[in-house]
C-alpha cells in the first residue's frame, strides 16, 4: 500500500491516546541510593539537524541524525521559499513528496516514484494525516518544505503500513496551489 493511499485512509488515526499511569503510592528508599546504568536521554532534534539535499522540484535526499531524539511536536522548515500562491485552509495543494521514517531512516514512499504529483484537496480538513493538514498551511507554490511529523499527528498506534508510533519525515515541494 502506498503512503498516498495511507494518507487518505489514515486520517482517523490522528487522535491517539497516550499511556498515562497514575500511582497514589509514594516511592520508598532503602539504605544507599541506586546507581543507574541508563544513559542520559538524547535531546529532541530540531529541524536544522535534518539534512535535505537536492534542488527544489527534484527528488530530495533526506538524512536523519543519530545524535538526537525524534521531536514530539510538528516541526516545519522551509528549505526553499516559494514565490507563488500561498496555501491557505480550504485550498488544494498539488505536491511532490518524499517520506523517510525516523526509526530506520528508510524511504517508505515518494510521489517521485510514481512520476506524478499528489493533490491534497481542502487543506486543513483534507483526508490526510493531521501533520499535513497543519504543515501545508503557509507553503508557497515553488517552495520546498521539511515536515517532521510526530506519531500523534501521523499514523499513531495503528501505523497503517508504517511502524506504529513512528515519526515521519517528509520533504514536500509545492507544485501548484488552487485557491478556493
Amino acid at each position: 500500500m502506498t503512503v498516498a493511499t495511507v494518507l487518505l485512509t489514515g486520517a482517523g488515526v490522528a487522535g491517539c491516546s497516550s499511556n498515562e499511569s497514575a500511582s497514589n503510592s509514594s516511592p520508598t528508599t532503602t539504605g544507599s541510593p541506586a546507581t543507574s546504568s541508563a544513559t542520559t536521554p538524547l535531546a529532541a532534534c530540531t529541524a536544522d539537524a535534518i539534512t535535505v539535499s537536492g534542488a527544489a522540484n527534484a527528488r530530495p535526499e533526506i538524512t536523519i541524525p543519530d545524535n538526537c531524539a525524534p521531536p514530539s511536536e510538528l516541526l516545519i522548515k522551509d528549505i526553499t521559499p516559494g514565490t507563488g500562491t500561498e496555501v491557505k485552509a480550504g485550498d488544494d495543494a498539488t505536491v511532490q513528496y518524499d517520506l523517510v521514517t525516523w526509526s530506520d531512516k528508510a524511504e517508505k514512499d515518494a510521489s517521485w516514484n510514481r512520476g506524478e504529483p499528489f493533490t491534497v484537496e481542502n487543506v486543513g480538513k483534507a483526508r490526510v494525516i493531521e501533520g499535513w493538514n497543519q504543515g501545508l498551511i503557509g507553503l508557497k507554490e515553488g517552495g520546498r518544505r521539511l515536515l517532521v511529523v510526530p506519531a500523534s499527528l501521523g499514523y499513531g498506534k495503528g501505523g497503517n503500513g508504517i511502524k506504529p508510533n513512528e515519526t515521519l519525515v517528509f520533504v514536500i515541494d509545492a507544485v501548484a496551489v488552487k485557491q478556493h
